[in-house]
């Protein structure tokens, strides 16, 4: 079982030790530092305990990653059989998009893409801005924009694809693909159809221009030179927007359980051991 020191602890063990600018630490020195122990009947009462959490914590990994596998899946089917009986079909994504060209003018915060979180503050959720201190050529994203970043990420090696979910108007570097979609529902179908790497990366890839030095590149107006399946009424997209949204909340609520479990745990292991 592991588990951090506590004040009085790490005070004893820098008693015994010995040094000066190399800390020594012998085993007949750390000898004498006295610990407490519970009765093996509580340890293993405890064991049991932590034993719970863990499982429920695993629980809740698995529930996370049904549903999103749902969401990945329910698109492949719904694509697969809306291809074959031709209530859908394959449209080029400038006539679903227009790159939005705003400047950041009004001096709108800056934001990132995460691959897991989406469109993030960069102070809130990286703690830090990365952001030049001149922000006013950025891109301004509006809610609901596309948002195509062409940094390598994980296994998708042509960058990410994202919908801004952002309700008030932010910034996102020069370097970012900015797209108003036609409508709110097809941007959110764009966001959950990229989700999977696949769908992205054979997006993306018939894209490809070379640069120098074999650099990759696509260009915002190239970015929409490929096509996609989508639905060819606007009600089914909607009902797919809404379906997939809905899939999506709950996914968010069950990372919100997840994350309270592993703060019971840590909680829990830190008031055992003061």
């Amino acid at each position: 079982m592991s588990y951090q020191l506590n004040g009085k602890r790490k005070y004893d063990i820098a008693r015994v030790t010995q040094g000066v600018s190399v800390v020594h630490l012998y085993p007949d020195h750390l000898k004498s530092v006295k610990v407490s122990t519970p009765s093996l009947k509580e340890q293993n009462r405890i064991v049991k305990l932590l034993s719970l959490i863990d499982k429920r914590i695993s629980t809740q990994n698995k529930i996370i990653e049904k549903l999103q596998s749902l969401i990945k899946g329910l698109i492949q089917k719904l694509t697969k059989e809306g291809i074959s009986n031709s209530s859908w079909h394959k449209v080029i994504l400038s006539n679903i998009l227009i790159e939005r060209c705003e400047q950041n003018k009004e001096s709108y915060p800056v934001h990132s893409v995460s691959v897991t979180a989406g469109v993030i503050n960069q102070v809130e959720y990286l703690g830090r801005s990365f952001a030049a201190n001149d922000t006013s050529r950025y891109h301004v994203v509006r809610y609901g924009d596309i948002i195509y970043t062409k940094s390598p990420t994980g296994n998708q090696p042509y960058g990410i694809v994202k919908q801004s979910h952002c309700q008030e108007p932010v910034a996102v570097s020069p370097l970012y693909g900015v797209y108003k979609p036609l409508s709110f529902e097809i941007g959110n179908y764009l966001h959950y159809y990229f989700l999977n790497p696949l769908n992205t990366n054979n997006y993306l890839s018939p894209l490809i221009q070379k640069g120098a030095k074999n650099t990759i590149n696509i260009s915002n107006q190239r970015f929409l030179g490929n096509k996609i399946p989508i639905p060819v009424d606007i009600k089914e997209i909607r009902t797919i927007s809404n379906t997939l949204s809905a899939i999506n909340q709950k996914i968010q609520t069950e990372k919100s359980i997840h994350t309270s479990l592993v703060m019971q745990k840590k909680f829990l292991l830190q008031k055992l051991f003061i």
